[in-house]
């Protein structure tokens, strides 16, 4: 039988979309460590691993019990995060407020009652543990997530607002059959394919949806949480988001355009600022403020400020252009 998850009214009301640093973090660093097989952010990998190799992250609390090589780590790493978009340091509070019952029960449900000498440490102390674990994984955002941030929110976000109009137009039922194929809704039950693990039947704490950019392509549920039951997916656009740069433009938008700025539009299928652009493609960031200038004022690419920076994405006019056959289709 799937994993099934019973949703009365009220959970149904209680569901929310959220994101979280903390959640890419933690997803970054189990893709680093090969955990979840072949990837589809081999630039992100190359670019962590020539980072780490120039200067190496210690992670001595945290990389065992993330890296397990089973099939669950401890949930408490990752807690739910409490609003929309919460900032590493709010996730981070969370994580230090687990109860010493809660890390110990986390730590015996994946290890079992043989724990390896990290976790018995943590075991033993689980305040200094859990203080030490959010140094390391403050230190691996800095590190590896808060450079790219921007470019990875932006994503995020525009997963969130997609969700939003799903629910709005055809509600729970259009929300989750859209979140991954093997995801379903039926009777009020949420089921995931493939997943045996024991049913809980009602969620903990309510349900939170929280899409990622740098996990696996398959939906992870989280049901023994200390905070909310939590279904983590993978982040429309994600997959593009690092490899855009590598796919040749159609050859419409090339004689229209010219070459250089149809690759442009086609990097930008994925958010990218003009530093971003200049790395991908190896140009000048001069060069590709111009090109984008040009593109912004004929419509095919817009610009959202995000902090100090400003993040450019082809608009639809540009994915027409660029596709020119699922135009003919529609």
């Amino acid at each position: 039988m799937p994993l099934t998850l019973e949703l009365s009214t009220g959970d149904l009301a209680a569901t929310r979309l959220a994101v979280s640093p903390l959640s890419e973090t933690v997803s970054g660093l189990q893709t680093l460590a090969g955990c979840w097989g072949p990837t589809r952010h081999r630039r992100w990998t190359r670019w962590a691993a020539n980072e780490l190799a120039a200067r190496p992250l210690d992670l001595p609390w945290t990389w065992p019990l993330l890296v397990t090589g089973r099939a669950s780590w401890p949930q408490f790493l990752l807690p739910a995060p409490a609003r929309a978009a919460n900032t590493i340091d709010e996730a981070l509070a969370a994580m230090l407020r687990t109860t010493a019952s809660q890390v110990r029960q986390s730590l015996h449900g994946v290890f079992g009652d043989h724990l390896p000498a990290p976790a018995r440490a943590l075991a033993a102390d689980p305040a200094a543990g859990l203080r030490a674990i959010a140094a390391e994984l403050r230190q691996a955002h800095d590190r590896l997530i808060a450079p790219h941030w921007a470019r990875l929110r932006a994503v995020l976000d525009a997963d969130i607002a997609y969700r939003a109009k799903q629910w709005a137009d055809g509600g729970a039922r259009h929300l989750f059959a859209d979140l991954h194929t093997k995801l379903n809704w039926h009777d009020s039950r949420l089921t995931l394919d493939g997943d045996h693990r024991p049913s809980p039947g009602r969620p903990a704490g309510g349900l939170v949806l929280s899409p990622v950019v740098l996990g696996p392509p398959w939906v992870m549920i989280k049901l023994h949480t200390t905070t909310q039951t939590t279904i983590r997916y993978p982040a429309r656009g994600s997959g593009a988001l690092w490899t855009a740069a590598e796919r040749r433009p159609a050859e419409p938008a090339v004689r229209l355009l010219g070459r250089r700025r149809a690759e442009l539009l086609e990097t930008l299928r994925s958010p990218a600022t003009t530093t971003d652009l200049a790395d991908a493609l190896h140009v000048s960031p001069s060069a590709v403020s111009q090109h984008l200038r040009v593109l912004r004022d004929s419509g095919l690419v817009s610009g959202r400020r995000s902090g100090r920076e400003v993040l450019y994405r082809t608009t639809k006019e540009g994915m027409r252009l660029l596709n020119p056959s699922a135009e003919q289709r529609m």
